[in-house]
């Protein structure tokens, strides 16, 4: 029996009748994505707040968002599921920095009041008084786990909320953007930057609101218990502020560039893992760890230059927090020589810069996060502000059943516009049920016609058309689901052959499975494996041959049974004999489907209907194999060169 585990977890494709519907909205603005999916996360949210406050505070988040610019709005959004927990932790955080101001007033309560006068309870007071030290400490404990723990599990969820967003964005984004981009470096983004985002996004208020309260707490403490002493403090403070500022900035650069760094060490180690067979082919096992090498320095530099500034800035903070403690206690000493400060004002003094020595440190540690979390941020925004090249229009149809008539009108290419042509004025037009052969030299630009039809790029310049429709009209989930690929460079993903071939259709039964294995020629080879279709086939299929895998990949486009199929090079992989139960099975494809077929070995296509000659020019002649042999031009010269070889 087959599992009936698929890759991917099955859903639900709503059943439209025959004929053409109207598309429903474009799905991949902010809106759809991350909106929609907050406000779904927004039903699981464990701590709730009164519907009236609610109210009040999303009519609140409504008139302060907008006045914000976009990249802030962006980053505050990511709260906006989780108010009632984000509210819950800030209170605590309220808590936390209030509790430590209240200590050192009960210290002055005692030493001023209890043991500096003449009370016949003062030993009860004192009792009491620690009764109500000790159950601030407990509340303050309490608060800080809270804290600890659910703002923790926030920022996780938020992550998760984040990670989901850019990976659903990245399934979006359309073939040039990945031509132009490196694996490790989308990875980055996608787990380390989100990572630290994360870190900041559940840090970043709770320090900020205890360093502030605490501030602001300890500064009114301090002017009431001696104002001379309190402005030496702050002449401190500002030194203090500009030298941070200085060095926070050279944090950012730093950091910045670290980020970039371990980018490329991921894209290199992608790069040589992928390729690790081709690597040891080669004997360059050498050569590549001299790029890692090179790439690990280059990362050390940045991590360097990175650590000197925080060094810098860190070690700075704590010395100017020791001459703040230096300065009282110097200064302190020097007011009660002359009677203006007495000693329990001093030690309350005292105690007060012992908590300003809190704030100080939040606020070096949120310099520290701020830097990692916002450096990540605005990676992870560069790639989602990417608006995909090839998407639905806004009046987009859906295409339910495809005759599978596709026509190219005067159709040019390019990949990038300072680039050449790669397709210059095609024009081309293949009835429904038509099966054509596509042949040239390579470079031509088969492959390229070919990627057109499912609209993996959008033409120059010309129209492509399938029954009729330009494909830039049809939506792309509905114009994809009428095609079925076998593309040249085959992908197989890690899990079992059943697993594989069923990527095709996701609900499809066992007998669907082993029907389309047949097809494809793979059933024999798949039960001579250890475990049949459950058989696990490793990373890109790596414990079967090329042919092995090929033949798994037509039989993934059989089970999808397309009403148009592109076999790229679909044979150049398979022996004589699997090529000769291939073509049977292209035969009795051919039966109203379309069938376009791109090969170098021209035997393989012989019996195509049509054959199209590509050259640097366009089509260079079109015909059956017998008139084309017969004309004597350049498919004649390309059969005759590959018998002589």
């Amino acid at each position: 029996m087959l599992s009936t585990n698929s890759l991917h977890d099955d859903s639900p494709v709503a059943a439209t009748a025959p004929g053409i519907d109207p598309a429903l909205p474009i799905a991949g603005d902010e809106s759809s994505t991350g909106a929609q999916t907050q406000e779904r996360v927004h039903e699981r949210t464990s701590t709730r707040i009164p519907g009236e406050q609610r109210r009040y505070l999303a009519h609140l988040w409504r008139r302060f968002l907008p006045v914000l610019p976009p990249r802030a709005r962006k980053f505050l959004s990511y709260y906006r599921p989780y108010k009632g927990l984000f509210l819950a932790d800030m209170a605590c955080a309220f808590v936390v920095s209030t509790i430590p101001l209240i200590l050192p007033l009960c210290a002055q309560y005692i030493t001023q009041n209890v043991l500096g006068g003449s009370q016949t309870n003062a030993l009860t007071q004192i009792y009491l008084m620690g009764a109500a030290m000790l159950a601030l400490v407990i509340l303050h404990t309490t608060c800080n786990m809270f804290v600890d723990y659910r703002g923790h599990v926030m920022g996780a969820k938020m992550e998760t909320d984040m990670r989901r967003e850019l990976f659903a964005h990245y399934q979006k984004l359309s073939f040039r953007f990945y031509d132009e981009q490196k694996t490790g470096q989308l990875m980055t983004r996608l787990t380390n930057d989100i990572f630290w985002l994360a870190e900041l996004y559940h840090h970043g208020p709770e320090d900020v609101t205890i360093a502030v309260l605490t501030f602001l707490g300890v500064f009114v403490i301090l002017v009431h218990v001696n104002v001379a002493l309190t402005a030496i403090i702050f002449a401190f403070l500002t030194i203090m502020a500009v030298y941070a500022f200085y060095f926070n900035r050279r944090m950012n650069i730093a950091l910045r560039r670290t980020k970039d760094r371990i980018g490329d060490i991921n894209a290199q180690v992608e790069d040589a893992l992928a390729g690790i067979r081709v690597v040891k082919s080669f004997t360059n096992e050498t050569i590549e760890a001299q790029k890692f090498a090179y790439a690990n320095k280059r990362f050390l530099a940045s991590r360097g230059e990175g650590y000197k500034s925080e060094a810098y800035f860190s070690g700075g903070m704590d010395a100017f927090t020791q001459f703040i403690t230096i300065a009282v206690i110097v200064f302190g000493g020097a007011a009660i020589v002359h009677a203006s400060l007495n000693l329990s004002d001093l030690l309350t003094y005292l105690l007060c810069v012992g908590i300003l020595v809190v704030p100080i440190q939040r606020i070096v540690n949120f310099a520290t996060l701020y830097q990692e979390g916002i450096t990540g941020f605005n990676r992870f925004m560069e790639v989602l502000e990417v608006e995909p090249d090839v998407q639905d229009s806004p009046h987009a149809v859906e295409l339910t059943q495809a005759q599978g008539h596709v026509e190219f009108q005067d159709v040019s290419f390019r990949y990038q516009q300072h680039l050449p042509d790669v397709l210059k004025h095609i024009s081309l037009d293949i009835k429904a049920g038509e099966y054509v052969a596509l042949v040239g030299a390579s470079g031509v630009g088969k492959t390229t016609l070919c990627s057109l039809i499912p609209r993996f790029y959008d033409v120059t310049a010309g129209k492509t058309l399938v029954d009729g429709w330009d494909v830039r009209d049809l939506t792309l989930r509905s114009l994809r689901r009428q095609i079925g690929i076998v593309q040249q460079d085959v992908y197989l993903f890690a899990g079992t052959v059943a697993e594989n071939i069923r990527y095709g259709k996701l609900d499809a039964s066992d007998d669907e499975i082993i029907a389309a294995a047949k097809q494809a020629n793979a059933h024999e080879f798949i039960m001579a494996l250890p475990d049949g279709y459950n058989t696990d086939i490793g990373q890109r299929g790596v414990k079967l041959s090329g042919g092995q895998k090929q033949r798994l990949s037509i039989a993934r486009v059989f089970l999808k049974n397309p009403p148009i199929i592109i076999f790229d090079e679909a044979t150049s992989a398979l022996d004589n004999e699997s090529e000769r139960a291939i073509q049977e099975a292209l035969e009795k494809l051919t039966d109203n489907r379309t069938m376009l077929v791109i090969a170098h070995r021209l035997s393989t296509v012989r019996n195509a209907q049509r054959i199209v000659v590509l050259t640097d020019d366009g089509i260079g002649e079109q015909g059956t194999h017998d008139e084309l042999i017969a004309l004597g031009g350049i498919y004649a010269n390309l059969y005759n060169m590959r018998l002589t070889i």
